[in-house]
């Protein structure tokens, strides 16, 4: 870590709200271009910028969940061998850095071309040599930076209709993809798409018009990365921009530190559970143990301990080591300033421990769908629960704690062609201390929109019957939690349905005495008008004209009324 006497503050500043409207910039690019309504409308998506050994520097204001595991994925890519100009690495293999099948990671390298610095010397460069490809043997090296997008497709082919069904193995949920370049270098720098590996994607999926388009969209959201760069560079030098890249990371890293001393010492412990895993209704586990050293000059000053959850199960809700680390990174970059840059210096002065074959460092070939949406929420709220021990004043009751994951897929009427809705539902958020809860908001390691109705409407052979917030779901207190949604969808064809959900019954707990939030419930309404009440988890079959309603948690409340 390099000493901050050395550092401009003003030019670390500067470099960090670039690197940062970069990633923002692409993830704009993403949105417009795509063809789904879970990327266009529901935001389900994310993009970063990394540096030339793969630890990232800066983030979008996109979905935790993707981001603080992005980084894995970006290794795993530069692993898999060496990435010419041009070249783009695909994966969602989650034992490879990736989360979930859906979850399709792009990662480009960037080379920077050597180019004048001063704008004198810009402007006479002629638009020959700025379009050149790098020089001779620069190729070979190792790349300035790297870019990464990521987006969750509607349906990668598997078992279910969305792939995000109750399966007991990885391979019964999707087409699973290890590092395999999407686009190979041609000499231009842009490079040439691989068509036999789109192929094999495209006839593995229900879809193929819309994953294609969603891929193009993730692959201008690279290529605007890539071209920001080149510019941030082209004023600056790379070499300038490359150390404001590292003085990011040991600044983080500072930042960090200096809130950790703050941290009493001591060890804290807390559990909470998973209603199951669809496949049975036991309780699984998660506990963890946070210690503060006392020592605060060593490498490490604080250790997340996953000790004692509990082993990997048949169901899908098993987490990768990715989501694990990625959920750390989430709540210890929530205790410090919005004015932090999310870099991997974060943390470094955090280790985390989650041991291999359980429910939060899975084995292949576990199921692990639901460990992206589900456990993820759930090991948020047993870190935040146990920092309310050490630090009370900082800390909010627990959120819905669930993504409530709801797909549909069939025939369209209208084109006869097969579609896949994919939806995650909003619930409500925690009360915090000296402030109440916000109602109908996605929390924690989903920062998604709900599909409006319009929308959804437009694009699928579905009608929204009810869309409104659930009244005094939220947990009692002197700030009260925030309340949960109803969401209502008739099918106006033939379809399969599959609910993803958690939180039915262990309720989101209140703190500092406050009071529990309502759990969510599901309902399906059948032609006949009987009226089915459904578990958490569940798939089924719905005719033209039923309806799934889906009745999402509240946030607990905070402090005694």
């Amino acid at each position: 870590m390099s000493s901050s006497t050395h550092r401009d503050p003003i030019e670390l500043e500067i470099f960090k709200s670039l690197y940062h409207s970069i990633a923002e910039e692409m993830g704009a690019a993403l949105r417009r271009t795509a063809f789904s309504p879970n990327i266009k409308e529901r935001r389900d998506y994310s993009c970063a910028i990394f540096n030339g050994a793969g630890d990232v520097i800066a983030m979008g204001d996109h979905m935790p969940v993707h981001l603080g595991s992005m980084p894995m994925s970006v290794c795993a890519a530069i692993d898999a061998g060496p990435m010419a100009p041009g070249d783009i690495v695909m994966l969602n293999d989650p034992f490879r850095g990736g989360t979930h099948l859906p979850d399709i990671t792009l990662v480009a390298p960037v080379y920077v071309r050597a180019t004048a610095q001063t704008s004198v010397a810009r402007t006479l460069l002629s638009a020959k040599s700025r379009k050149s490809s790098p020089p001779p043997g620069r190729s070979h090296k190792q790349p300035d930076f790297y870019v990464a997008s990521r987006a969750h497709h509607a349906d990668v082919g598997g078992a279910y209709p969305g792939s995000m069904g109750l399966c007991r193995e990885i391979y019964q949920e999707g087409v699973r993809i290890p590092p395999v370049k999407l686009m190979s270098a041609d000499g231009t720098g842009k490079g040439a798409m691989n068509r036999d590996v789109l192929a094999l994607l495209l006839n593995n999926v229900r879809t193929p018009e819309e994953r294609e388009g969603d891929l193009g969209a993730q692959i201008a959201a690279c290529h605007t990365g890539a071209a920001r760069l080149q510019e941030v560079c082209d004023r600056y030098g790379v070499a300038r921009a490359r150390r404001a890249a590292g003085g990011l990371l040991d600044y983080a890293e500072e930042l960090m530190r200096a809130f950790l001393r703050q941290v009493p010492p001591g060890e804290y412990r807390a559990e909470d559970f998973l209603d199951g895993d669809g496949i049975n209704n036991n309780p699984i586990r998660i506990a963890v143990t946070i210690r503060v050293h006392k020592s605060r000059a060593r490498q490490k000053m604080v250790t997340v301990d996953f000790a004692g959850t509990d082993p990997q199960v048949e169901g899908s809700v098993n987490a990768v080591a990715a989501i694990t680390y990625s959920a750390c990174f989430y709540v210890f970059r929530c205790l410090l300033q919005e004015d932090v840059p999310a870099a991997a210096g974060l943390m470094r002065p955090i280790e985390v421990i989650a041991p291999e074959g359980t429910v939060v460092n899975a084995r292949p070939p576990a199921a692990v769908a639901g460990g992206n949406v589900e456990t993820s929420q759930r090991i948020v709220d047993v870190l935040l629960r146990a920092l309310a021990q050490a630090i009370p004043e900082r800390i909010p009751a627990a959120a819905s704690g669930t993504m409530n994951n709801l797909t549909i897929g069939g025939v369209d009427p209208i084109t006869g062609e097969p579609f896949t809705y994919y939806e995650t539902i909003a619930g409500g958020m925690g009360a915090r201390p000296g402030k109440a809860g916000v109602s109908g908001v996605h929390t924690h390691m989903t920062n998604s929109l709900n599909t409006p109705t319009e929308a959804l409407e437009y694009a699928y052979p579905l009608r929204v019957r009810q869309y409104s917030l659930r009244k005094n779901s939220g947990g009692s207190g002197k700030f009260r939690g925030g309340d949960g949604i109803i969401r209502e969808i008739e099918v106006l064809t033939d379809c399969d349905v599959t609910l993803l959900a958690d939180r039915r019954t262990h309720t989101p707990w209140g703190l500092a005495g406050g009071a529990d939030a309502a759990p969510g419930t599901a309902f399906v309404t059948r032609n006949n008008g009987s009226i089915e009440e459904m578990p958490g988890k569940f798939s089924t079959r719905l005719r033209k004209g039923e309806r799934i309603r889906i009745e999402t948690p509240g946030g607990g409340g905070w402090g005694v009324t």
